[in-house]
């Protein structure tokens, strides 16, 4: 099982999971753990990410949840190849304006074609404030 501690490195270019990225960055997501089983991270409600109403945008969290997904997913299937999304469903469930944020990937399947990662989003009181779904498509190398 791979792990990924707090700050992973930079992957090389070509490999199966790249970690960091200028919209990774962009969005502050900083992972605390990844593994196949599990990807925990850590972000922050910050004004860059707000939309007109003052309330992080709903394609952020769309985002983290698929970044989260991805990162689970290219884990498990590893040397056996690429992974891409192609399904995300994320519902919204409390407004925030401010403060840090966790969120949590799992697993829901993980089969020879295609994978389906859950990933739920707490504000620091540990209330839900977003869930979504991700499919993603396992491409063979």
């Amino acid at each position: 099982m791979a792990t990924v501690h707090p700050e992973p490195p930079s992957s090389e270019p070509g490999s199966a999971v790249d970690f960091t990225g200028p919209f990774v960055d962009h969005l502050g997501i900083r992972l605390t753990s990844a593994t196949a089983d599990e990807v925990q991270a850590t972000w922050s409600a910050e004004p860059h990410l707000h939309q007109p109403y003052g309330i992080v945008h709903g394609g952020v969290h769309c985002s983290v949840v698929e970044t989260l997904a991805s990162v689970g997913a290219a884990l498990w299937f590893a040397e056996r190849g690429k992974v891409v999304g192609v399904s995300n469903s994320t519902d919204f469930y409390r407004a925030v304006r401010e403060g840090e944020l966790s969120s949590v990937a799992l697993p829901v399947h993980r089969g020879r074609s295609q994978q389906v990662w859950v990933v739920e989003t707490h504000d620091a009181e540990g209330r839900i404030v977003a869930r979504g779904q991700v499919r993603l498509q396992n491409l063979e190398a």
